[in-house]
């Protein structure tokens, strides 16, 4: 749905993101905690709605694929 802006469920067009405020409480998204302190260690995580039928997708950028595979908060 990121890229194509279609559902994959419903093949609905009606999608909006929930983009991550940047504040560690994830107020406005999700938050994945990858070190001890929470202003140092976040990875924020976009969502994705289909507003036609409530399918969800969470999007991690690239960049922050690093501190996620070497988190020791994180089981592989």
């Amino acid at each position: 749905m990121k890229n194509s802006k279609t559902c994959i469920k419903c093949g609905g067009n009606n999608i909006v993101m929930i983009k991550n405020d940047g504040h560690p409480d994830g107020t406005y998204g999700n938050n994945i905690q990858c070190r001890a302190t929470v202003l140092s260690g976040v990875v924020f995580v976009e969502r994705y709605i289909c507003c036609d039928c409530g399918y969800t997708e969470e999007w991690i950028d690239r960049s922050d694929m690093a501190a996620i595979l070497n988190s020791k908060k994180i089981f592989k």
